[in-house]
């Protein structure tokens, strides 16, 4: 049994004794968590560009997708089929609206969870015109049924239909019109072999640079019709973890304050100060981050301690750990893996302002 069949098999395991979602992400909602959260979809659209010109970061994939557009309309041929990976916020989803909108074709959008058996499958395969996008959210969540009858509609366009019932059923096969799939998972190692070498291209998003984030914040600040000068969005920029969508949610909450305590306008004073209400410091950071590698550094001597002690103390689920909080501290090197477990790096201990031969903490991090 291969180990991506294995760990899925676990996982509906878990899910099934517990009642618990195992994708499911901490529902207090995180003003820097990169989970989508109730209210962002309105915000979400306002905020989103409409085309690969518009849309700020990722520029070598960027630079791709154009190419594959390019070459696409000039062959009148659907884009290859796409998956597009990494941790939630980073544009996965306004990536297949762009490229929707770029090819002048319908996107229709479901996720893994919401394609429950072949006949939903069907259904949706159906109703797409020629060239058009299916955008699957969360992809690795596809069960297995599906996922096989997937096959054959990837790759001949084509879907196996049963009718009838018992010793009078038989599969009719049906073809569909030449569609592109694009996938989108938060959690590449659950995906199956069979289904990634059936996408042509793969990409996989990374946290923006500051930089980026800086100009998306001056973008957004404009539609939602707010003056932003360039050291508030710096500042904002990067107390917003690498994320978008963190990014425009902190701004959100930052034009809230500008307004009421401030002059209406966001600079690098009011930005400071919202943080600070919101116990997000400079490096993005906040309770929760920071208790994390707290625990590490001054319960378990730095570590190593295992996932599944980590969870038990700060009593989240262990996939919260790993698919929420730990991905921009592994990347900023706050945090470590080891075959043992984690381990607080030296860059924890200067950000907590610990010092590790005494273990003495100030008491400001902002």
């Amino acid at each position: 049994m291969r180990y991506t069949e294995r760990t899925r098999r676990n996982v509906a395991s878990r899910k099934k004794k517990t009642g618990a979602d195992p994708d499911s992400r901490p529902s207090e909602g995180r003003t820097v968590g990169s989970e989508e959260v109730l209210g962002d979809d309105r915000f979400d659209r306002l905020f989103r560009p409409q085309s690969l010109s518009e849309f700020v970061g990722q520029e070598k994939h960027r630079k791709n997708l154009k190419v594959y557009v390019q070459a696409a309309k000039r062959r009148d041929e659907p884009l290859d089929h796409i998956i597009l990976c990494g941790p939630p916020g980073l544009g996965k989803t306004t990536l297949a609206y762009i490229l929707a909108k770029e090819m002048g074709v319908s996107l229709s959008t479901t996720s893994g969870p919401a394609v429950e058996h072949k006949g939903v499958l069907s259904g949706v395969l159906t109703r797409l015109g020629r060239a058009d996008i299916l955008f699957i959210d969360e992809i690795h969540r596809l069960g297995a049924p599906v996922e096989e009858a997937l096959y054959p509609a990837i790759e001949d366009f084509r879907i196996d239909i049963m009718t009838g019932d018992g010793a009078y059923s038989e599969s009719i096969s049906v073809d569909i019109k030449p569609f592109t799939l694009i996938g989108a998972t938060t959690r590449m190692g659950l995906l199956t072999k069979p289904l990634h070498e059936r996408f042509g291209v793969t990409i996989r998003l990374d946290f923006y640079p500051p930089k980026d984030l800086e100009k998306i914040v001056l973008r957004s600040a404009k539609l939602l019709g707010i003056e932003c000068d360039k050291d508030g969005a710096a500042e904002l920029a990067k107390r917003s973890r690498g994320t978008p969508r963190v990014a425009n949610r902190l701004l959100r909450r930052v034009r809230d304050f500008a307004e009421i305590e401030g002059n209406g306008r966001i600079d690098t004073s009011i930005v400071k100060t919202t943080c600070e209400r919101l116990e997000v410091d400079d490096g993005g950071l906040d309770e929760m981050d920071r208790r994390l590698l707290g625990i590490i550094i001054e319960h378990y001597d730095g570590g190593p301690v295992g996932v599944e002690t980590l969870a038990a103390a700060l009593a989240e689920p262990r996939d919260t750990i790993e698919d929420v909080y730990e991905p921009y501290l592994l990347q900023q090197g706050f945090l470590g893996r080891t075959p043992r477990g984690r381990v607080a790096n030296k860059k924890a201990y200067e950000h907590l302002r610990i010092d590790p031969d005494e273990g003495v903490k100030q008491r400001s991090l902002f």
